[in-house]
């Protein structure tokens, strides 16, 4: 006799239910991919002395959306041309030449200054861009132009 043991047994179908539900929905939520980073807007760039450039780092992405941070600014240079470049043709055809990496810069919306002294190249157009993790690149500044550091 087995009086004092009981066979396991769901008797209970709303607990068997409940018990499915839960397993179903044990989990994460949400996407199963991370969504890709949006571009960061464009930098406001301007020349704060001959060598020296004053930077403001965007507070939104291209979307609109609120930034969460920069992990690099990035200074692309190009040759003298016939014509001034468009902020895209410096991004694409020119060179990096200058960078600057988190924790040496301010969160989206802060202010920096960037020497440009050590920066040896003939007269030509240099764009900023401000780089988000995981490599994505955001719009170029407006096109400044760079002097001959011999003048």
């Amino acid at each position: 006799m087995m009086d004092g043991m009981r066979s396991f047994s769901l008797a209970n179908p709303v607990l068997a239910i409940t018990l499915c539900i839960l397993a179903i929905h044990c989990g994460r939520k949400g996407d199963p991919f991370p969504r890709p980073r949006a571009a960061a807007q464009a930098m406001e760039v301007h020349l704060d002395a001959l060598r020296k450039l004053r930077m403001v780092l965007p507070l939104a992405d291209a979307k609109g959306d609120s930034l969460v941070g920069i992990e690099i600014v990035r200074v692309i240079y190009l040759p003298l041309g016939l014509s001034k470049p468009t902020p895209e043709e410096v991004f694409s055809r020119g060179e990096v030449v200058l960078e600057r990496r988190r924790p040496d810069l301010p969160g989206p919306g802060g202010t920096f200054v960037m020497d440009l002294g050590s920066l040896q190249r003939p007269q030509g157009w240099i764009v900023v861009v401000a780089v988000r993790l995981g490599n994505v690149t955001g719009r170029p500044s407006e096109v400044l132009p760079w002097m001959d550091p011999a003048l």
